[in-house]
């Protein structure tokens, strides 16, 4: 299945896959995964944030109470083959397996696509899940703007969608009596304890911040240095305060992994620059003191070249630990699978405040993600989606649901 998708989306010149929320790339992979769903007899509906749902319900029980899987299908900019698109595959592939069983579930499966989970585009990750769950609020999301102004509004009428109708959806929540989501890890906890697949204990608490800065815009030709007001040499300054500063912190990650001067010439003293921070740690006092004390070499960087600095938060998820009961069943259910922490932000940690929720890791054998080197290799591709074939054997062979957060 991943080889039918191998194609769309490519990036020539990040290298990887640039597939932002409803680009032509995302779209084609929605196409493909409805197309998909179909051919298995699974019934379509996409709620009002976005959210795609296949439904598997032979039985034709209320749709209440039912086991949930599935992941994204955006990516980063230069992104990996399987961050998103292998949580997907693998559902419809478990789906394969338990229809080949011959399995009879009481209750309702479902597998379903998020939008923007990456941020890729808006600026805000896991964008659907949060709307759906009531973390964000609608009119936040709906003046959100990409790169080239066009606001989440747009691209949502655009995609078919009302814009009006987004927002916290009980209805749908109420539908979800479990969340198991599968993806590839993004590290080496797998690598290390020569493991397929583990169990996800809890997802680290992280944020993301827009440090804009505004000085002088300038001619680069002419103004004298001793004359300069120049924003990006405190950017500069910034970049290499982040690293200095998240290495004081124990397990505090802390990246700037974009930047952007404005108006960008190369003859042009920049007249603003804006970059992103992104920080995380699994104590979310840390990360506030991480980004307090970036902050403040920002504005002290910016005091002495004559600056000024503004910090915003776009996003904050506190540290989530995923259900402990449903983490300790799949683990016996996979015969003892290891069980990780991880790093990185998924739809299941949003989810988590309100449904029952967990995650199945993927080894990857070079522990890269984020870029065209992540890798799964096709046997634990495999053993990836018949653990979840497991799971939701097991899972949907219980007819009560887990308890709610």
């Amino acid at each position: 299945m991943l080889a039918e998708i191998a194609d769309v989306g490519r990036d020539p010149v990040r290298g990887g896959y640039s597939r932002p929320v409803f680009s032509s790339g995302e779209r084609t992979l929605v196409d493909w995964f409805t197309d998909a769903a179909t051919r298995r007899g699974l019934d379509l509906t996409v709620d009002r944030n976005g959210i795609v749902w296949a439904w598997w319900n032979p039985a034709g029980a209320p749709l209440q109470d039912a086991v949930v899987t599935g992941s994204h299908l955006d990516s980063v900019p230069g992104g990996g083959a399987f961050d998103g698109p292998l949580g997907v595959a693998s559902a419809l592939r478990a789906v394969d397996v338990l229809q080949a069983r011959g399995v009879q579930p009481a209750r309702p499966l479902a597998v379903a696509v998020f939008p923007e989970e990456e941020g890729s585009r808006y600026g805000v990750a896991c964008l659907g899940s949060r709307l759906l769950s009531g973390v964000l609020e609608p009119e936040r999301a709906l003046a959100l703007t990409d790169a080239d102004g066009v606001t989440y509004a747009q691209s949502l009428t655009a995609a078919g969608l009302d814009p009006a109708a987004i927002g916290r959806d009980d209805e749908t929540l109420g539908r979800i009596g479990t969340f198991v989501e599968l993806h590839v890890e993004q590290g080496r906890g797998l690598i290390d304890l020569d493991a397929p697949v583990a169990v996800g204990a809890a997802i680290l608490g992280h944020g993301r911040w827009r440090i804009s800065i505004t000085g002088q815009g300038n001619h680069a030709g002419t103004t004298l240095m001793a004359d300069r007001r120049d924003p990006l040499l405190v950017a500069a300054e910034v970049v290499v305060a982040v690293r200095r500063i998240a290495g004081r912190h124990p397990g505090a990650r802390a990246t700037v992994g974009r930047i952007q001067p404005v108006p960008g010439g190369t003859n042009v003293i920049a007249s603003r620059v804006d970059l992103w921070l992104d920080a995380r740690h699994v104590d979310d006092l840390v990360t506030a003191a991480v980004v307090a004390e970036i902050t403040a070499a920002a504005q002290g960087a910016a005091a002495i070249e004559g600056c000024a600095v503004e910090v915003r938060q776009e996003s904050l998820s506190p540290t989530v630990d995923l259900d402990p009961q449903l983490g300790a069943r799949m683990a016996r259910t996979l015969g003892g699978a290891p069980v990780l922490d991880t790093g990185a932000g998924h739809d299941a940690g949003v989810l988590a405040a309100r449904v029952p929720s967990a995650m199945l890791f993927v080894r990857n054998p070079t522990g890269i993600s984020h870029s065209p080197e992540e890798t799964v290799e096709d046997v634990d591709a495999d053993r990836g989606a018949l653990a979840l074939a497991d799971v939701l054997a097991d899972l949907l062979a219980d007819g009560a649901p887990a308890e709610r957060p």
